[in-house]
C-alpha cells in the first residue's frame, strides 16, 4: 500500500495500481483531456445551440463553460489526491462503499463507453459528403447517411472505425499519448484557423436576425428566452462538447509525477476548450449568410428557394455545418480542410475513449465490481479485455442511436451523473483523510462542493425527462447485470472477482435511491423539455407541473438535502482506509492475466 506523510506527521493511505505504468508527462495528461473536449462537439454544436436557443446560444455555452470549470476544479483535487486509473468511477466507492461505488462507477463506465460511438457517427456524417449517391439518396448500400440516420453501410463503416480506435489502443500507453499528443495540434489549429478565417466574414445584424422579440422562433436575439437557453446546455450538445476534462483522471495510473501534474493538466485543458468553443459559436452566428436568416436560426433547416440560396445550402449546414457555411462564403480550400478534419478530429477523441473506457473497466475490476478478467494487462501494460468490452458494448449503443445527436442526450445525462459523484467525494475526504496530500486544494470547498454538486443535477434536469427516463433504463439493466455477477461468484457458479466481493455498504449510501428517483419524479413534473419548441403539437412527455424558475429553485433545494444526506451517512475514516489498502494489493497473477 503507498503512503505518504502529511503535515501534521501523520501517514495516511494511498490506492495505487498494478500493471500500468507511469508514462505520460504534463504535455501527454493535458492532450488526453484537450483531445476529448475539442471533439465532434466544435463542428455539430454550434448550430444546434443557434437553432435551439438562437444568437442567445452564447449565454449557454458562457453558462455551460461556468459549470464545467466549477466541476473541473474537483476533479483537480482528486486527481492529484487519489492518482488512480478510471478514477471517476473510484472516487465514491473509497468515500461510500460499495453500493454507492458500485452505480457511479457504471455511470462514469456508461458515460465513456458510449462516446466513441458518436464520434463514429460525426466521422461519417461528414464523410457522407464525399460519399452519398446523389442520384439515389435513399439507397441503404450506397449511402452512409440519409435522412438524419445512418443506413445499413454507415451501421458498418461504423463498426469498423470502432474497430480500428479499439486496434490503436492496443498501442503501449507511451506510444498512444504521442498519437495522441500529434492529434491534439491539429485538432486545435483547425478550429483556431477557421475562428480567425470566418471573423472576416462576420455580420453583426445575424445576432438579431428575423422578427425579433417574436417570441414564437421566428428570429431575434433570444427567440424562446432563457428557457430555452438552459435546455440548450446538454440538449444541444453544449456540455457534451465540453465534456473530457477529466480523461486526466481516467488516465491517472499512468500520469508521471500525477500530484502535480494532473490538477494543471484539467484545469489547462478546460480554459482551452472554453476560449474554443466560445469563439466557435460566435463566428458561426456571424458568418452564415444572412439571407439563410430569414427565419432566423430556428428556420434554417427548412429555408425555402427565393431567397439567395438553394434549399440543398441549408441541408448541407444542418449535416456539416461549418464546411457548410465555409463553402457558402467561397472559401473551398477551408472547407476542405474542415471535411479532412471532421475525419482527424472525432477519431481523435473516439480512440481517447477507447482509452479511458477500457481504464474505467480495468478501475472496476479493482473494486471488485466487474470481472477479475476486465483488469488484465498485457507485456504493454494495456487492459485488453477491458479494451476488447468497450468496443463490444459500444457497438451496442450503436443500434438503438442511429444519429449523432441522438446519443447526445444520452451521454450527457450519464456523465452529469459522473461527475455528480466527485463534489460528493471530495467533501467526504476532506472528514475523512484531512490530513491527506493535496498538490491542488479547492478553496471554500465546504461551500464550492454543494455548488457543484447543484450544478450538476442542474444539468441533468436541463437533459429533460425523455433523456432521463432512458438513462433509467440502462441504470437498471447495468444493476441487474452487475448483481447477476456478484449473485453467480457468491454461489460458487463461477469466479468473478479475485477474493470475495466487497461488502454491501448499504447504510452509507442510504440517500441513493431518493436521489436517482428523486431527480426523476422533479423532471416528471418540470419543464423540460419544452414541446413547443422541441417538437411543436406534439404532445410533452414531461407535465409542465412546477413552474419555471420554481423548479430551479427545487432541484437546488433537493441537491442540498441529498448532498448533506450524503455527507452524514459516508463511510468511517477507518472504514474508508481499509478500502484505500485493499486498492494497493496486487491480487497476484490476476493483475495481468499471465502466469508464471
Amino acid at each position: 500500500m503507498a503512503t505518504d506523510t502529511g503535515p501534521a506527521g501523520a501517514t495516511v493511505a494511498r490506492p495505487a495500481d498494478v500493471g500500468l505504468r507511469r508514462e505520460v508527462g504534463l504535455l501527454g495528461a493535458t492532450w488526453s483531456s484537450a483531445t476529448s473536449i475539442i471533439g465532434s462537439g466544435w463542428l455539430f454544436a454550434a448550430l444546434g445551440a443557434a437553432a435551439a436557443a438562437g444568437a442567445a446560444a452564447i449565454y449557454g455555452w458562457l453558462i455551460g463553460a461556468v459549470c464545467v470549470i466549477i466541476l473541473a476544479l474537483i476533479h483537480a483535487e482528486l486527481g492529484g489526491m487519489f492518482p488512480v486509473a478510471g478514477g471517476t468511477a473510484r472516487f465514491p466507492h473509497l468515500a461510500f462503499g460499495s453500493v454507492a461505488g458500485t452505480s457511479f462507477g457504471f455511470f462514469s463506465w456508461l458515460q465513456a463507453v458510449t462516446v466513441a460511438p458518436i464520434e463514429v457517427y460525426a466521422v461519417l456524417q461528414y464523410g457522407s459528403y464525399y460519399w452519398n449517391n446523389s442520384g439515389n439518396p435513399t439507397a441503404q448500400w450506397s449511402n452512409l447517411f440519409a435522412g438524419g440516420r445512418a443506413t445499413d453501410l454507415g451501421f458498418v463503416m461504423a463498426i469498423i472505425l470502432m474497430a480500428l480506435f479499439t486496434v490503436v489502443n492496443f498501442l503501449a500507453v507511451k506510444w498512444l499519448a504521442r498519437v495522441s499528443n500529434y492529434i491534439m495540434w491539429w485538432k486545435l489549429a483547425v478550429p483556431v484557423l477557421a475562428i480567425i478565417v470566418l471573423l472576416f466574414y462576420f455580420h453583426t445584424s445575424n445576432f438579431t436576425a428575423g422578427v425579433a422579440g417574436s417570441g414564437d422562433g421566428t428570429g431575434g436575439f433570444m427567440p424562446f428566452g432563457i428557457k430555452a437557453v438552459f435546455g440548450a446546455i446538454p440538449g444541444a450538445g453544449i456540455v457534451f462538447s465540453y465534456l473530457g476534462f477529466e480523461q486526466a483522471d481516467q488516465l491517472a495510473g499512468e500520469v508521471k509525477d500525477p500530484q502535480r501534474n494532473l490538477p494543471k493538466a484539467i484545469l489547462i485543458a478546460t480554459a482551452i476548450g472554453a476560449l474554443v468553443y466560445i469563439m466557435a459559436q460566435l463566428v458561426f452566428i456571424g458568418a452564415t449568410p444572412t439571407d439563410l436568416l430569414h427565419n432566423g436560426f430556428t428556420g434554417i433547416a427548412g429555408l425555402a428557394k427565393g431567397t439567395g440560396h438553394l434549399a440543398s445550402d441549408a441541408s448541407a449546414v444542418t449535416t456539416y455545418p461549418f464546411a457548410a457555411i465555409a463553402g457558402l462564403a467561397g472559401l473551398a480550400w477551408l472547407a476542405t480542410i474542415l471535411h479532412l478534419d471532421a475525419f482527424i478530429s472525432p477519431a481523435g477523441t473516439g480512440i481517447i475513449y477507447q482509452t479511458s473506457t477500457s481504464r474505467i473497466g480495468y478501475g472496476l475490476a479493482r473494486n471488485r465490481y466487474y470481472p477479475r478478467w476486465l483488469q488484465w494487462t498485457d507485456s504493454r501494460g494495456v487492459p485488453w479485455i477491458s479494451l476488447i468490452a468497450s468496443f463490444v458494448f459500444g457497438i451496442v449503443f450503436l443500434l438503438p442511436f442511429p444519429s449523432w445527436q441522438s446519443l447526445v442526450g444520452l451521454v450527457t445525462g450519464a456523465s452529469v451523473l459522473m461527475y455528480a459523484g466527485a463534489p460528493l467525494s471530495l467533501s467526504a475526504f476532506r472528514s475523512q483523510v484531512p490530513d491527506q496530500p493535496r498538490p491542488y486544494r479547492v478553496r471554500g470547498a465546504v461551500w464550492f462542493s454543494p455548488l457543484a454538486f447543484i450544478v450538476a443535477n442542474m444539468i441533468i434536469y436541463w437533459s429533460g425527462f425523455p433523456v432521463i427516463w432512458k438513462l433509467g433504463i440502462c441504470i437498471v439493466i447495468g444493476y441487474v447485470i452487475i448483481g447477476t455477477l456478484r449473485l453467480l461468484h457468491v454461489a460458487g457458479v463461477m469466479k468473478v472477482y479475485d477474493g470475495d466481493p466487497p461488502p454491501l455498504d448499504w447504510k452509507s449510501a442510504q440517500w441513493l435511491p431518493f436521489y436517482l428517483i428523486g431527480m426523476g419524479i422533479i423532471s416528471w413534473l418540470g419543464q423540460y423539455p419544452d414541446a413547443a419548441v422541441t417538437s411543436p403539437g406534439a404532445p410533452p412527455i414531461n407535465t409542465d407541473t412546477i413552474p419555471f424558475g420554481w423548479d430551479m429553485l427545487i432541484v437546488a433545494a433537493f441537491s442540498l438535502v441529498i448532498f448533506y444526506w450524503a455527507q452524514w451517512a459516508k463511510l468511517p475514516k477507518a472504514e474508508m482506509e481499509k478500502l484505500v489498502a485493499l486498492q494497493s494489493e496486487r491480487m497476484g497473477d490476476a493483475a495481468t492475466g499471465r502466469t508464471h
